[in-house]
């Protein structure tokens, strides 16, 4: 794990998921909300141990609160019995942390998930934390907020992606890059939308520029995933993951998810205001 991937990931643990779940204002994830930091420290701990049992041991109990918040998602399925595009990507958003947190044990414990090396598992986990969690939760913001077509797509098209870049994984080369173009392509339409609906219906400075940076952000760092992705299925020069951690992961870390959730704060702390 190296160190720029563990801040990443800390980020994710500390800031971005906690943030995240008080944004989906489900009075059903209380429990986790107020868990989470019993769950989120030893797993931001375990990042800057060295491969052992202690780091697998706190990568566990980071492990066991994703768990929680995996569960929540099929009671809140069979309550909101609702197929609608924002509800997939918050189930999105909900299931993603522990896909992360099990390739977060595997690297810690130095083993071979399905045979996938270490470096592989500790990109993997950044990427469910942003890609998987943020990105769906940030979608289904959008989504709720601007009723066209094409956040309804963009909504769908972030669990699409995902799925398709996990099948990748274990079915067939191609199937990473065309999740990567799903992603892409849904990603690119949350930019648009956030900027081009969300933020000019909003005169707040502060929030407008959040957002209008998460915006651009999102524009520039799909463009190497996408790279990186058509490269590792054709063989054709792409971007090294050590690259791909530098751009593309702290970009949409900083750029993308940390100023989308402090603009979606803002938006709903304005909302709750009384006039």
């Amino acid at each position: 794990m190296t160190v720029l991937v563990g801040l990443i990931v800390t980020l994710g643990m500390l800031g971005i998921v906690p943030a995240g779940l008080r944004l989906m204002e489900d009075p059903g994830l209380d429990t986790v909300r107020r868990l989470w930091p019993l769950f989120a420290v030893p797993g931001a701990l375990c990042l800057w141990l060295p491969r052992g049992a202690p780091a697998t041991a706190l990568a566990a109990a980071y492990a066991l609160g994703t768990v929680l918040l995996a569960l929540h998602a099929p009671r809140r399925l069979l309550r909101t019995r609702s197929a609608a595009p924002t509800e997939i990507a918050a189930l999105t958003a909900l299931v993603s942390p522990s896909v992360a947190a099990l390739a977060l044990v595997a690297e810690r414990a130095g083993h071979r998930l399905s045979g996938f090396g270490l470096d592989i598992l500790a990109l993997t986990v950044p990427h469910f934390h942003f890609a998987g969690f943020a990105a769906a939760l940030v979608a289904g913001l959008v989504c709720r907020a601007v009723d066209r077509p094409a956040a309804r797509c963009a909504a769908l098209s972030v669990p699409l992606g995902t799925l398709l870049v996990l099948l990748g994984y274990f079915l067939d080369d191609w199937a990473e890059p065309a999740g990567a173009l799903v992603l892409t392509a849904g990603m690119w339409a949350v930019a648009w939308l956030t900027w081009h609906d969300v933020a000019a219906a909003h005169h707040d400075r502060p929030t407008r520029a959040l957002l209008a940076v998460s915006a651009a952000v999102l524009v520039a760092t799909m463009l190497p995933a996408l790279s990186w992705a058509l490269g590792e299925a054709t063989g054709l020069p792409h971007p090294n993951l050590t690259w791909m951690a530098a751009t593309h992961g702290l970009g949409n870390a900083l750029g993308f998810a940390l100023c989308s959730v402090l603009a979606w704060r803002r938006l709903t702390q304005t909302k709750e205001t009384p006039a």
